[in-house]
């Protein structure tokens, strides 16, 4: 049994009884030491309020990009807040979004010009999609409501945003019927191939046969195609460059809004600013959200084309989108242009795609080391490792092995805080250092070393 103070406990028994976490069952928070509160970070270590110290191997959720703990953007909520906090954003600007929005326009691709900022990934997702229907209905295609995102893809929990996810993170079942016109196509996945092609022999079938979907359902009414550049909740798989130019000319010649959700993708993860830079493809729209501001302040944005950006200025009053009543918040503009400096100044892009690389080498190792290690992918510091129970004839571990709350355990007791089961996320803040990479290394072998010994495999 844990050991608590009374203040301690009666914090927990608090948690319980109010806080809800969104994500975990009543049951296992209300074991013992089910409750895990964290009360400060440094860096990429994070430390609970029984003072044990943790690695954030996910960034909290893929976000927190220039580490905990960071007291420049403190500082900078600080004087934001003492000389304006808030202001009506449906009608003024401040100084701060207009220079957060006009850095966005200097990083992302050249046809991107104007922003619109919210709250959080969801709300910018769901702003995307509302934007690329009404952009068609400012041309007169008032048939266009449709859209196409892919099996496997997560894109948030709004209503719009749920609609267009097909994850197996989000439970869509409860909340039906969802907005009407979400289609969903098969993903990529190279390694194993939902049509059992082999690339490149297959020349991207998997991109080229959307075409088929959208002349069945009638190009005249698909709107939008949402796809993350590279998709965490698809197994992190890389897709080969012709995939998306194949994406984008679709699109071009159906006339769909393309967007690229980069909600996790964006501001260094993969180890270039942006997952489309690896493609050297521009969208219509992107979607940020996570490490623009590394978790420092509720804040995201939808980043529009200039054509789409010229079709609503030229529309007078049909061109209002309506608002968000925090979104364009002084101080989370503040905080992310802040947040945007420091990962300049430190070169945290750069230290991303070194270190990754450092990484990839690493965990290629753990399959020699490890008789459950299937395979490990990704790019830049958004890496992960896929354990089976059989790797050579592909066996999927039994419902039996509890194998989600096994790996989850052996992790947080070797120190690290990570999304545990039979795919584990290497994604520690882009400030991680080549010592501080290794012992992550080091302490999840631990762990699959563990869940291997328990199992008997």
């Amino acid at each position: 049994m844990t050991t608590l103070t009374d203040q301690q406990a009666a914090l927990h028994q608090r948690g319980l009884e109010h806080l809800w976490i969104p994500t975990q069952s009543y049951a296992d928070l209300a074991a013992d030491d089910g409750l895990l509160v964290i009360r400060k970070g440094s860096g990429i270590f994070l430390e609970d309020d029984q003072g044990r110290e943790y690695i954030d191997a996910m960034s909290g959720l893929w976000l927190v990009a220039v580490g905990h703990g960071r007291e420049e953007l403190a500082d900078i909520a600080h004087r934001q807040m003492s000389e304006l906090a808030y202001q009506n954003t449906f009608a003024y600007a401040n100084e701060p979004a207009v220079e957060l929005a006009s850095k966005l326009a200097d990083l992302t691709p050249s046809r991107l010009r104007k922003a619109v900022f919210v709250n959080g990934g969801s709300e910018a997702v769901d702003t995307a999609l509302r934007i690329a229907k009404h952009y068609h209905f400012l041309k007169g295609n008032k048939k266009k409501f449709k859209t196409i995102s892919r099996i496997g893809s997560y894109h948030g929990m709004t209503a719009g945003a749920l609609s267009v996810n097909a994850s197996t993170y989000a439970n869509r079942a409860p909340y039906e019927p969802l907005v009407p016109g979400a289609l969903h196509v098969p993903n990529v996945n190279c390694d194993r191939c939902p049509y059992e092609k082999t690339y490149p022999e297959c020349d991207v079938f998997c991109a080229r046969t959307i075409e088929d979907q959208i002349r069945a359902q009638g190009p005249d009414t698909i709107a939008a195609m949402i796809a993350e550049p590279i998709s965490t909740s698809n197994g992190s798989y890389v897709p080969p460059a012709a995939y998306w130019r194949t994406l984008r000319e679709l699109c071009d010649k159906y006339d769909i809004v393309l967007i690229a959700d980069e909600v996790i993708n964006g501001f260094g993860r993969t180890g270039r600013w942006f997952g489309m830079n690896h493609f050297d493809v521009e969208p219509d729209i992107m979607t940020f959200a996570k490490q623009l501001s590394s978790g420092y302040s509720p804040i995201a944005a939808t980043m529009v084309s200039d054509e789409i950006a010229r079709t609503f200025e030229d529309a007078g009053p049909e061109g209002s989108i309506g608002g968000i009543t925090w979104g364009a918040n002084p101080v989370a503009c503040a905080v992310a242009l802040g947040n945007l400096e420091i990962i300049e100044r430190e070169e945290l892009v750069e230290n991303s795609a070194r270190i990754g690389e450092h990484v990839r080498s690493r965990l290629v190792a753990l399959r020699e080391e490890h008789r459950t290690v299937h395979q490990t992918r990704g790019t830049g510091l958004m890496q992960v490792i896929e354990l089976k129970r059989n790797p050579a004839t592909g066996e999927d571990f039994e419902e039996s092995d509890q194998v989600s709350q096994r790996v989850t355990q052996y992790l947080r007791d070797e120190g690290v805080l990570a999304r545990g089961g039979a795919s584990i996320p290497y994604a520690p803040p882009l400030t991680v250092n080549l010592e501080e990479a290794d012992e992550l290394v080091n302490r999840i072998s631990r762990a699959i070393a563990r869940l291997e010994t328990e199992l008997g495999l």
